[in-house]
């Protein structure tokens, strides 16, 4: 769906409008809470432990562990061996608990990304030749701790350019980054059924409107690199390398661009229920929407490598496009205060003492 209602710099009007919204006052979450309503996290995990019930012993011997598992938050998105049961491992009893339990993370439109995302492996695997290896069915699940008791628990979605980590602290709430979304083929070459179809496009279209809409000297200050980096920067086991921020404030840019940059961080947190993706937004206007930073880097040409980050307090947003000759898309969403769930953690650790 195309929007026309748009300002003379292309980006869109009611996006705009909705980002002003958010500046002003209202009620607000506090910048080191994930707090929501208990129906998420109760709802999280009564389907985490129905998914469990539906394993037998040899299942549940390798998807569930306890929380100080090492492996709780070793994360990837290359193809590896994974620990967990995948799609293509489960019976019809089992897909249907998995979907569920996605339900209660995930809003529609972050079903149909995850659903895409498969369709898009699947693709992979037919213009590689290789569909054993580019496997939809090859995305696992597990859990570590026990969503029954009392203490803090996670469960993770692992597999080829689609990673969801959710940590829940009992009595405090739910963290839900690192989140990594991938699409190769970023968009599906001609010849092909699904021929033109964008798993990331919204995310890539604003950018680029975005980037395009700067001029002059701020532009250059925007651009951090003639070349794309070639990747994100924060991967796994890097989730903490960016300290210092990149680009130019929010506060240089005028009132669309600013908009601009809200629209991306919504296209991203909206995957989520709103629940989950209002309290995501309320921590990064909590946290000073002022401090955020956008940079970009790469050929400003679309189809060419490029690169983009949003950056601030409570948000880091990294996208690259660069390998497979500007068609193998990666991009990060994490929340630098509450990475794996750390602020949880650190109150509900508090509060047991």
């Amino acid at each position: 769906m195309h929007d026309h209602d748009e300002t003379s710099n292309g980006i869109n009007r009611r996006t705009v409008l909705k980002a002003a919204a958010a500046l002003g006052t209202g009620a607000s979450v506090p910048s080191a809470s994930w707090a929501m309503a208990p129906i998420v996290t109760t709802e999280m995990t009564n389907a985490a432990g129905a998914w469990l019930k539906t394993l037998d012993d040899t299942q549940r011997k390798g998807s569930h562990f306890a929380w100080d598992d090492r492996r709780r938050n070793d994360w990837t998105y290359v193809p590896r061996t994974r620990p967990g049961i995948t799609l293509g491992e489960m019976n019809a009893a089992q897909t249907a608990a998995t979907w569920d339990l996605l339900g209660t993370l995930l809003s529609a439109r972050g079903l149909r990304q995850v659903r895409s995302q498969l369709m898009v492996e699947g693709i992979l695997g037919e213009l590689t030749s290789n569909p054993r290896f580019r496997d939809p069915g090859n995305y696992a699940f597990v859990v570590f701790g026990d969503p029954a008791g009392s203490g803090p628990w996670s469960w993770r979605m692992e597999g080829h350019h689609l990673v969801l980590n959710t940590v829940v602290a009992p009595g405090h709430g739910i963290a839900v980054t690192p989140n990594f979304f991938g699409a190769n083929p970023a968009r599906v070459p001609d010849g092909h059924h699904h021929h033109g179809f964008r798993l990331l496009g919204p995310e890539e279209d604003a950018a680029f409107g975005l980037i395009q809409s700067i001029d002059g000297g701020l532009r250059g200050q925007v651009v951090i690199g003639n070349r794309s980096l070639g990747d994100i920067i924060a991967g796994p086991g890097r989730e903490d390398i960016l300290k210092s921020y990149e680009g130019v404030p929010l506060s240089r840019l005028n009132e669309a661009q600013q908009g601009g940059i809200m629209h991306i961080l919504e296209l991203y947190a909206t995957t989520l229920r709103s629940e989950v993706a209002d309290v995501a937004m309320a921590r990064i206007k909590d946290a000073g929407l002022d401090a955020l930073h956008f940079a970009w880097a790469g050929s400003l040409e679309r189809g060419k490598p490029h690169y983009f980050r949003i950056h601030g307090p409570s948000a880091l947003l990294e996208y690259d496009n660069t390998q497979n000759g500007a068609n193998h898309a990666h991009s990060v969403w994490i929340d630098p205060q509450g990475l794996f769930g750390r602020d949880l953690l650190k109150a509900h650790y508090q509060d047991a003492h």
